[in-house]
């Protein structure tokens, strides 16, 4: 049975190409995240962002925080939310795509690599920007590409070396970058006290590159 959409943004390329599902931080599903959206569809893929918030966007860090401790709360539910959103996607791609790719921001993040070892013949390729996790990643199937602020409070450097030590071990391939002299959010034009537009440039390149390399597994 075919999923209706959930809540979310839907980009599309005029013809069809992978699918790359977009996970929101804590923010919400706001003006940042669809531009990513529609930026990705102008590359050739289809792109979904689910609302995990359901019409709430904060602006300030104080709203952010409540709306993530309230998605906390409902982590199950926020789960199957993100696994609802990939099959939905996944019924409106290039099935020789052979899977999704995911893109994790700051809370996202946390999302997208936990889909990645809940739904490892669906996910093939794993974008994390500023956003770690732990867990045991022996059922993955997927790549990972990291991108990485050097000065974050947020996600202190220890967390993200184990994580990419973690990776390793559990014998996938994975690319973490550091990106001197930026703080969390630097990807955002919208958090003007943190976006920095070199090492976003150089992140968004990146993060094409390796969605357009060749999937063999």
């Amino acid at each position: 049975m075919a999923h209706t959409q959930p809540d979310g943004f839907l980009a599309q390329p005029p013809a069809g190409g992978g699918g790359v599902l977009v996970l929101h931080a804590w923010w919400g599903l706001n003006d940042t995240i669809k531009a990513v959206c529609t930026r990705l569809a102008d590359a050739g893929f289809t792109a979904f962002a689910p609302d995990l918030y359901h019409g709430q966007v904060a602006r300030t860090i104080p709203d952010a925080e409540a709306l993530a401790q309230a998605l906390d709360a409902r982590y199950p539910q926020a789960r199957v939310e993100v696994a609802d959103a990939a099959a939905f996607l996944s019924e409106r791609v290039d099935q020789s795509s052979r899977g999704l790719a995911v893109i994790g921001f700051s809370l996202g993040a946390f999302y997208a690599l936990d889909l990645s070892v809940s739904a490892p013949e669906l996910v093939h390729s794993v974008v994390l920007f500023y956003g770690a996790g732990d867990g045991d990643f022996s059922r993955a199937r997927a790549a990972y590409l990291g991108h990485f602020a050097e000065n974050d409070p947020y996600e202190p450097q220890a967390g993200v070396d184990a994580l990419e030590e973690a990776l390793k071990q559990a014998g996938r391939p994975v690319t973490f970058y550091r990106y001197s002299g930026t703080g969390h959010w630097f990807f955002e034009p919208d958090r003007p006290d943190a976006y920095d537009p070199a090492a976003a440039s150089l992140a968004w390149e990146r993060t094409l590159a390796f969605l357009k390399r060749p999937i063999t597994a």
